[in-house]
């Protein structure tokens, strides 16, 4: 009989054997390659919200407090059209509701976690730290708690800390960086590079495909009510092709 052991792969038994500060500097490292898109994205930022009127310490109060680069993005180009207060507000809560979902497939792996730490992952879950974490956790299904928050937060302080000093420099160096720079490249670059990995099943795709064509349908919709539909039918599709898969596979063993 084969010891349960063996059923682990030889990356698992890696990261199981991993300390603390070794699964920290573990997310540490491969947070590393988004700062390439990280950095401009941060920058462009800057720009844009003291472009639209907001000083150095109101910008920087959006970074550090906000720490959500769409749902800033949302309320500067809102508050630059001059809409009102209660609108910027329900557009950037709908266009971070999807951290609800984040938080809801994050609580199987972090849910037992001290509440502090759980306070922590709250702050500091945005896109990257999610994309990351929820691939690392999948992929190891043994880890402890304690060593998926050390590589959460190691995957955090590799990016929210530059987030936060390159819309500084975005909003005090704006001025000198050329307009012709391709800047807004990074955001959809940012969500390819944590999206396509992900990508394993047809359950995955067809859902990734759904929430795509969606998405640019409802792109006339107003700030961040596209996006909530299209995550709801991507979630959908997903779904169902899961469950008709399932039923094949249990139609087969009959």
């Amino acid at each position: 009989m084969n010891s349960p052991a063996a059923d682990i792969s030889p990356a698992e038994q890696r990261a199981l054997a991993r300390t603390l500060p070794q699964s920290f500097r573990h997310g540490v490292v491969q947070a590393l390659p988004f700062l390439l898109v990280l950095v401009p994205f941060a920058l462009l930022f800057g720009v844009v919200a003291t472009g639209a009127g907001l000083d150095i310490l109101q910008t920087m109060g959006f970074s550090v407090l906000v720490l959500a680069g769409a749902s800033q993005f949302t309320a500067v180009q809102l508050m630059t059209d001059h809409a009102p207060v209660l609108l910027v507000l329900a557009s950037s809560l709908a266009v971070n509701l999807r951290m609800a979902m984040y938080s809801a497939s994050l609580t199987p792996w972090l849910g037992a976690a001290a509440p502090w730490q759980r306070a922590v992952v709250a702050y500091l879950l945005v896109d990257q730290t999610y994309g990351l974490g929820i691939q690392h956790f999948e992929a190891n299904p043994r880890l402890t708690v304690a060593q998926r928050f050390a590589y959460f937060l190691g995957t955090s302080v590799m990016l929210c800390p530059p987030w936060m000093l390159f819309t500084l420099i975005g909003a005090t160096a704006g001025n000198a960086i050329p307009a012709h720079w391709p800047l807004d490249f990074a955001i959809p670059i940012t969500f390819l590079a944590m999206i396509a990995p992900m990508l394993r099943t047809p359950a995955h795709l067809a859902a990734a495909l759904v929430a795509i064509l969606s998405a640019l349908a409802f792109a006339g919709l107003p700030s961040g009510t596209g996006l909530l539909l299209a995550s709801a039918l991507g979630m959908g599709a997903g779904a169902w092709v899961e469950t008709v898969a399932e039923r094949r596979r249990i139609g087969g063993r009959g």
